[in-house]
C-alpha cells in the first residue's frame, strides 16, 4: 500500500490482498461489493457482456462456490442435467416464493398436496394466494386424481411437492410426477430437504426444479439459515429466476454459505447414522402399546416403503408416530422429554422433537390437517447421530403410561 496519502485517507484505504498461495478452506468473502479495474471493465460486466461479480445481492464466490456444489451433488452420476444451476437463497421458504413469482403468473395455479410443511401451506394460501396464484390441495399419490385435474384445468402450470412429506412422510411417485407434468408442459418442483441428494435424486426421475432448506440436513449443525433451488434449465435459472432473487433481494450471505458449506464436508457420514438410528427408532416405536401408528418409509409395514425403496438410497432421518391418547398425550410427552430436544427445526446432529398440532401445523386449518394424517397425537422426530440407546431410553420414559388412555 502507498504511503504517500494523509493518515486519516491511510486507515479508510482497504488493505492489498497479499495472498501468495490458495487457501485450503473457501474464504468469507465478507464484501458487500466489488471493485472495478476500469469504467470499461464495469461496462462489460453491466452489459453482461463478461462475467464478474458485482454486488453480494446479485452474487458472492463464496456464495457461487457453494451453490456450484450443491447442483453438482443434486446431478452427480446423471447425463440428463448438464447444465443444472443453483441459487442460495435466505431460506427454503424464499427460494420456494422466488421460484414461483419468477415462473408462474397472476391466475396460474400450482397442484399440491395437504400434507405440506406447514409453513409452505401457509405461504401459498397467505402470500401466493393474494398475488392471484391459487393452490389446489389433493392427495398426490392418487395418480388418477392428479390427471384428472391437470386435464380439466388448464391453468394449472405447476405441480409441486415434498416426499417424503413433512409430517406424515407419505412418499410421492417422482418419476410420475415428472412424466405426467411433461405430458401437459407445467414445472415440477420437489422438495428434497428430508433425503438431501444422497439420498434422493429428483432429477432423477425428469423433475425441473429442487428446494432445499440448507438449513437443515444439508448444514446439519444447526448454526445457519439459508436455502437453495436447483434447477436443470441452466438459462432459465441465470435469467428470470436469478433477476427476482436479485430484485427481491432472497439471496443468501456469505457467512451462511460457509457454514453450509463446512457442515456438506460431513454429509454422507450423518447421513449413514441418521438413517440407521431411525429405522432402530421406528422399529422400538413400532412395538410400543402406547403408539398407535409409526410413519417411517423405512419399515415394512409402510404403505410406500417399496416406493421408497425404488427412489431413495436410504430411508433419512425422519420420522413420526402418533400416540394414543391424541392431543393430551402428545403434549404430556413433550413435557416428559429429557434427552431429546423439543426445536421447530430438523436435521441437526441430535434429536429434535415437534409436535405439530401445537407447533409447526397450528395455524393450518384443522380440518386440511387432520384429513392428510397430521393427527393432534402425532409427534415428528428428526433422529439425531447420538447414541441410539440414549434416545430410546428417553422416549421409553416420555411414553408413561399417562401419555396413553387409561
Amino acid at each position: 500500500m502507498e504511503n504517500k496519502w494523509s493518515f486519516t485517507s491511510l486507515c479508510v484505504r482497504e488493505s492489498k490482498e497479499n495472498r501468495t498461495t490458495r487457501p485450503h478452506i473457501l474464504p468469507i468473502y465478507a464484501t458487500s461489493s466489488f471493485e472495478f479495474e476500469s469504467i470499461d471493465e464495469g461496462m462489460e460486466i453491466f452489459k453482461g457482456e463478461r462475467e464478474g461479480h458485482v454486488y453480494s445481492r446479485y452474487g458472492n464466490p463464496t456464495m457461487d462456490a457453494v451453490a456450484d456444489k450443491i447442483a453438482m451433488m443434486e446431478s452427480h452420476g446423471l447425463e440428463s442435467t448438464p447444465d443444472a444451476h443453483c441459487i442460495l437463497f435466505s431460506s427454503g421458504m424464499s427460494a420456494i416464493l422466488t421460484l414461483i413469482l419468477a415462473v408462474l403468473k397472476p391466475g396460474d395455479k400450482i397442484l399440491t398436496q395437504g400434507n405440506l410443511y406447514g409453513g409452505t401451506t401457509e405461504q401459498f394460501k397467505k402470500i401466493i394466494g393474494k398475488h392471484g396464484i391459487e393452490p389446489i390441495f389433493i392427495d398426490l399419490k392418487d395418480q388418477d386424481l392428479i390427471n384428472q385435474k391437470l386435464a380439466s384445468d388448464k391453468k394449472i402450470r405447476m405441480i409441486y411437492a415434498e416426499t417424503p412429506a413433512n409430517p406424515t412422510l407419505a412418499c410421492i411417485d417422482l418419476r410420475h410426477l415428472a412424466e405426467v407434468a411433461k405430458t401437459y408442459g407445467i414445472y415440477t418442483c420437489i422438495d428434497n430437504s428430508f433425503c438431501t441428494p444422497y439420498l434422493q435424486q429428483p432429477f432423477r426421475y425428469g423433475i425441473d426444479f429442487i428446494i432445499h432448506s440448507t438449513t437443515k440436513y444439508l448444514n446439519g449443525h444447526g448454526n445457519s439459515t439459508s436455502g437453495a433451488l436447483v434447477g436443470r434449465d441452466g438459462d432459465l435459472m441465470r435469467g428470470e429466476i436469478w433477476e427476482v432473487m436479485k430484485l427481491a433481494g432472497t439471496n443468501c450471505n456469505p457467512f451462511d454459505a460457509w457454514l453450509l458449506n463446512n457442515g456438506m464436508k460431513t454429509l454422507t457420514l450423518r447421513m449413514d447414522r441418521h438413517s440407521s438410528n431411525a429405522l432402530e427408532i421406528a422399529q422400538f416405536l413400532a412395538q410400543h402399546k402406547a403408539v398407535d401408528r409409526v410413519n417411517y418409509p423405512g419399515l415394512p409395514a409402510h404403505p410406500d416403503h417399496e416406493l421408497a425403496k425404488k427412489q431413495m438410497q436410504n430411508f433419512g432421518g425422519m420420522l413420526s408416530f402418533e400416540l394414543k391418547g391424541g392431543l393430551e398425550a402428545g403434549v404430556q410427552f413433550m413435557r416428559n422429554l429429557k434427552f431429546c430436544h423439543l426445536a421447530p427445526t430438523l436435521g441437526d446432529i441430535d434429536t429434535l422433537v415437534l409436535h405439530p398440532a401445537s407447533m409447526s401445523h397450528i395455524k393450518i386449518d384443522p380440518a386440511l390437517r387432520l384429513a392428510n394424517g397430521i393427527t393432534d397425537g402425532l409427534i415428528r422426530l428428526s433422529v439425531g447421530i447420538e447414541d441410539s440407546v440414549d434416545i430410546i431410553s428417553d422416549l421409553s420414559q416420555a411414553i408413561q403410561e399417562k401419555a396413553a388412555p387409561a
